[in-house]
C-alpha cells in the first residue's frame, strides 16, 4: 500500500506541485490531500488540476479538535508536509502525530529562522548580510517556529553581486531537487 502524505501551504503552492508531480511517478507514495489556511491560495487549484482533495479551513478549524484534526485522523497520513504554510503549527495536531510532521524553510537554520522569517524575507536578509553561503533545512516541527530537530540541510554558494531575487532562484532550485527525495527518505526510513 502506498505511502499518504498530507501537504498545507499557504501560497502559489510551486513546491506543493512539483512533490504531487514526484510522487505520482512513483509506486511508493503519494499526496492524498492539500490544505490550506487560504480558501483563494493558488495551491488549492493546483492539486486539484493533479485530481487530490484539496480543503481550506479556518484558523478555529485549524486548532479544534472537531476541525482539521479530526479530518487527519480521517486521512490515514503517514506523513504530515509544510510547504510554504504560513500559521504556526497547531500543538493538539503535533501531539496527534508525533514525528509525523515536516517543514521545509529557506535558509540554514538556525540562521534566518522564526516568528516572520520566510520567503522573501529570508532572502532579503540573507543578501544584507552578505552571506557566502545559503540553503534549504527540512526539519521536524514542534511548538516553535523553524527550532524542531533538522533533517537535512543543502547549501548554494553566494555571488558579491547577488540579489533577492536571484537568492530565490537558487532557493527554489534546490527545494524543486530535494525536497520529495528528502520526503521519500523519511517515509523509507520511518
Amino acid at each position: 500500500m502506498k505511502k499518504r502524505i498530507v501537504i498545507f501551504a499557504s501560497g502559489s503552492g510551486t513546491n506543493t506541485e512539483n512533490i504531487i508531480k514526484y510522487f505520482q511517478r512513483t509506486q511508493f507514495a503519494e499526496v492524498v490531500l492539500v490544505l490550506s489556511n487560504k480558501k483563494d491560495a493558488k495551491v488549492l487549484e493546483r492539486a486539484q488540476n493533479h485530481g487530490i482533495a484539496a480543503v481550506s479551513f479556518t484558523k478555529d478549524e485549524l486548532i479544534s479538535e472537531d476541525g482539521v484534526l479530526k479530518f487527519l485522523k480521517k486521512s490515514e497520513l503517514d506523513l504530515i508536509v509544510l510547504a510554504g504554510f504560513l500559521l504556526k503549527f497547531p500543538e493538539i495536531i503535533l501531539k496527534a502525530f508525533p514525528n509525523k510532521v515536516i517543514n521545509i524553510h529557506p535558509a540554514l537554520l538556525p540562521k534566518y529562522g522564526g516568528k516572520g522569517m520566510y520567503g522573501n524575507l529570508v532572502h532579503e536578509a540573507v543578501v544584507k548580510n552578505n552571506e557566502v553561503e545559503t540553503g534549504i533545512t527540512i526539519h521536524y516541527v514542534n511548538e516553535n517556529y523553524d527550532e524542531g530537530t533538522i533533517i537535512s540541510q543543502k547549501k548554494v554558494k553566494l555571488l558579491k553581486n547577488e540579489t533577492p531575487e536571484t537568492v530565490a532562484k537558487k532557493i527554489h532550485k534546490l527545494e524543486y531537487e530535494c525536497f520529495p527525495k528528502i520526503i521519500e527518505e523519511i517515509l523509507r526510513n520511518g
